[in-house]
């Protein structure tokens, strides 16, 4: 995973003691921690890092309404809510689900660039672009239609593990990142004819209707929680006959849940109703996992949509 993202309070001591307390917190001395964090607070109460940091500490003490008290803090003290507090008080039933801060995305991947590939596949066993792949291949195969498609829009594009896949199937890829430095990563695999730096919804909205025959988006819908906005734009961009592709992780309840590694899932049931909201006709949902957490396949589904 990136580097662990630190935003300096200005203080020099009130950083140092929050150094500190990062190394008790490691070491699992998590009250020795939590002290020093209260003490950089008070030396420095704007300091945000310290705040979400304190935040963690908290919850994992089982100290429920204090870790809320400062993930609230750490909101106020950084209003883009870089750390992504608020994701941590929809985990802990303090906010209703909402849209991921932007802010975080683009830290998060910005940080994770550099290593994304290795860890990625490496580290998490991530087989999503593949998944994908052979869906679309089953999916064109059963209506009698070839797996070539001249335009493809690649959501959530990172470093174009997805363009790979699809290389030789697709004449011309557009690739959207809301993450600068991934897109930079993007643009050096020379996979992609065109990439831009937006959030995968803006991204659509900005092109024409009917302009492309395959959308994908590998390992970004567990970034979005409500998918009704982005199918029915992806159902405007394609043209008839188009595909939609994507993975998605699941759970066994309804609707949509924030997971304990702060993405969203999305039951089958609910991903079938999106679909037909948003008038694209569903081809394939299988019950396969994109990627491992802790050695564990993550429970996922893969699914493919066509614009009739």
């Amino acid at each position: 995973m990136p580097v662990r993202l630190f935003l300096s309070s200005g203080d020099l001591v009130a950083d140092r003691r929050f150094d500190f307390a990062r190394d008790l917190q490691l070491k699992g001395d998590l009250v020795a921690a939590a002290d020093l964090l209260l003490q950089a607070t008070e030396l420095a109460p704007g300091f945000a890092s310290a705040w979400f940091t304190l935040g963690e500490i908290r919850e994992r003490l089982g100290e429920r309404d204090a870790a809320i008290s400062a993930f609230r803090k750490a909101q106020v003290t950084d209003a883009e809510d870089r750390h992504g507090a608020r994701l941590r008080l929809m985990r802990l039933g303090a906010e209703g689900l909402a849209d991921m801060p932007q802010a975080y995305v683009r830290a998060l991947f910005d940080q994770y660039a550099p290593k994304f590939e290795s860890a990625l596949v490496g580290d998490l066993g991530y087989r999503g672009p593949a998944l994908l792949f052979k869906a679309v291949l089953a999916a064109r195969l059963a209506v009698k239609k070839p797996a070539f498609f001249k335009r493809a829009i690649d959501l959530g594009c990172g470093t174009g593990l997805a363009a790979s896949a699809f290389a030789k199937e697709v004449d011309h890829f557009i690739g959207i990142d809301l993450s600068s430095r991934m897109i930079e990563k993007a643009r050096a695999s020379g996979l992609y004819a065109e990439l831009e730096v937006a959030d995968m919804l803006d991204g659509l909205r900005s092109k024409p209707d009917a302009s492309a025959n395959l959308v994908l988006a590998a390992d970004a819908m567990v970034y979005v929680p409500e998918l009704a906005p982005l199918l029915r734009e992806a159902r405007r961009v394609l043209a008839p006959g188009g595909l939609l592709a994507f993975t998605a992780e699941t759970h066994q309840g309804d609707g949509v849940i924030i997971g304990e590694g702060l993405r969203y899932a999305h039951s089958a049931a609910y991903v079938r109703a999106s679909i037909a909201d948003a008038g694209l006709t569903l081809s394939r949902l299988e019950v396969l996992s994109a990627r491992n957490e802790d050695n564990v396949p993550v429970p996922g589904l893969v699914v493919v949509a066509a614009r009739n």
